[in-house]
Formats: C-alpha cells, structure tokens, sequence
C-alpha cells in the first residue's frame, strides 16, 4: 500500500467535508492507532496482518485529511514500550517498517508531487541500523517539501522525549551557548523532538481506551482530546468528521486556554527578566538602587542578549541533529556502494 493514496472523496463525503470546513478546522491532527492486534484476533488472522490493515487505514486517512485541508498530521507508530512486546511481534512490526519506508523512497516523486515532508521522531538509536539508515534517507528525501507534514512517533514516549530535552538544555549549558537562567518553559518545547510543528489542535484515540499512553504529554495540554471506540483499522471518514466537530464545538474555550497560558508565559519571563537585572544592577552598582530609565534599558538589553543565547543554542542544536541524519544517510550510501563493488 502506498504512502499516498490517490482518490475523491465522494458526494456526500464533498459535501459534508464543506459544511465543517465553514466552521474552525484543526490545522495539525494527531492519532493514537490503537487497536490493530484486537481487529487481527476479530478477524481470526496473523497480527502481522492486523498491523499491515492499520498502516493501510493510515494512509487512506492521510487522503481524508488532505480533503478536509488538515496540513499536518502526527501519528504513534512505535512506542518504546512496544520493546516489551513478544520478539516475534516486534521483528514482524520493524520489517513492516522496513517495507513501508522502502516503498516511501520508491515513491519520492508522487511525494514531491503532493509536497508531503515526513519526519520521524523518537530515539532512533533503539532501532536496528538498516531501519535508522532507511529512516534517515526518507527524512532527507522529503524536507524540502512544505506543502502537508507527516510526523511519525517511533522509539517515542513522551516522557522519554521530555528527558531528552532536558538533556539538550543541559548540553547548552555545559557548552556555554546558554546560562541556566535561560532555561524556561518555552526553551524545553523548542528542545521537543516536535519543535517544527505546532501543537495539535485535536488528538484522536481509537479503539475505546481513554488514556493517552505517555503520547505527546507536554504538547496536548490545550488539545482537543476525542476517543472513539472504533478500531484503528475499521476508522471511517465518518468517524473523523465526528471528531472534528468535537473540535468545532469545544474551540472557543481550547483557543481561550491557549490564549491565556501564552500570556502567561511572557509575563513569567518578563517577571523573570526583571530579577535577573536587578541582581545584576545591584552587583555593579555597589547595592544603589537604579532609575527607572536605567532599569527599562538594562531590561531590555538584558532580554536581547538572552533571545541572541537562544537562537545560536537552537541553531547549534539544530545541527547536532541534521547532522545525525546525515551521517547515517552517508554511510548508507558506502554501504551500498561498497555492496555493487
């Protein structure tokens, strides 16, 4: 099954996807695909079979979401937890990785065509190398591409990937990029391994379990969390659109929420910029008290200085990590090279 599956919607599916598109639409949707193992025991056939079905209904509700003019879209394909799982199941669920991003490098031009730019996010280094070679070379394959994004959680939790970021500012530090007063709130979501995208708008859940399962903790504090009883390989458009207008009728208290804890975050960091001044204003002005004017200008000079900090750390970090891709799109390329010798 392709990445991208081809298709209209029909006229009834046109007409209902106008009638929400009147009202707010969420712009990045994610999904917990929960279900594949239940639907192969209904179904009386292999797990392999019910994973394969689910990466099917995967890319068929990628094509909903282009319709419904969804541009993003954040899928959880592999926990870290899923290491527990029997080895036969976790073998059968890395091949099927293996075949699907195989088949994603086969298809690059049907990809350009539609502008689909996919990113994989998780701890790849838990991953076999060929599966982490192959990962890399479709990340870079497609980065250019802007027009819809696909983010695939693989080797993810949330927790996990919250440590890490911690683990990021803490290297920034130690580097000297940052000072420690630097670190806030803001600064650990631009760590995130999400930090090119926006936060979703809705989190859709199949399978009847409501409980997030350490899936994008951080990101959907403000998100429209919807669970739907449906397996993931029997979801429907229907069941999507149910889920958007969830979305539509809770939308003016999500944006308010959101709206407030952004005001809230820039008056923590004001308020946390102010200290820091005055700690320095007494320190070099032998404990007298400064002016008005004085304090307004050191405050922000002092806010300039912390935002220049921050963007040369992200900068810095974000060639630590193109550069992980590189080298292993890089040494898949020897390989393959020193194979045809």
């Amino acid at each position: 099954m392709s990445w991208i599956k081809e298709g209209e919607l029909s006229l009834l599916e046109k007409f209902s996807a106008n009638v929400l598109k009147a009202g707010p639409m969420p712009k990045h949707v994610a999904f917990i695909m929960d279900g594949n193992r239940r639907f192969a025991v209904k179904k009386q056939m292999e797990r392999q079979e019910g994973h394969m079905q689910g990466f099917n209904k995967l890319a068929e509700t990628l094509r909903w979401c282009k319709h419904l003019d969804i541009p993003e879209v954040t899928v959880y394909a592999f926990s870290i937890e899923n290491f527990k799982r029997p080895k036969d199941e976790v073998d059968g669920l890395m091949e099927l990785a293996r075949q699907k991003f195989e088949k994603l490098l086969e298809e690059r031009e049907n990809l350009e065509k539609h502008g689909v730019c996919i990113r994989v996010l998780g701890d790849l280094n838990m991953l076999p190398l060929d599966l982490q070679q192959l990962i890399a070379k479709a990340v870079l394959t497609t980065s250019s591409h802007n027009k819809c994004f696909l983010n695939v959680c693989f080797a993810y939790t949330s927790r996990y990937e919250i440590t890490n970021a911690v683990r990021e500012m803490a290297w920034g530090v130690e580097q000297g990029l940052i000072k420690a007063s630097d670190v806030s709130e803001a600064l650990l979501s631009e760590c995130l391994y999400t930090s090119n995208s926006p936060d979703p708008d809705l989190l859709i859940r199949t399978s009847g379990e409501v409980r997030l399962s350490d899936f994008l903790l951080w990101q959907t504090s403000y998100s429209c969390l919807v669970f739907q009883s449906v397996l993931w390989p029997e979801y429907s458009f229907w069941n999507l659109c149910e889920a958007i207008l969830q979305y539509q009728i809770n939308h003016k208290s999500i944006q308010k929420a959101r709206d407030l804890h952004q005001e809230q975050q820039a008056l923590h960091q004001l308020e946390a910029d102010r200290v820091c001044v005055a700690e320095l204003l007494q320190h070099h002005g032998n404990g007298k008290p400064a002016d008005d004017q004085k304090r307004q200008e050191a405050l922000q000079h002092y806010a300039a200085c912390r935002e220049e900090r921050i963007q040369n750390f992200l900068e810095a970090l974000k060639h630590k990590r193109d550069s992980y891709f590189d080298d292993l799109s890089n040494d898949a390329i020897l390989a393959e090279e020193g194979s045809e010798k």
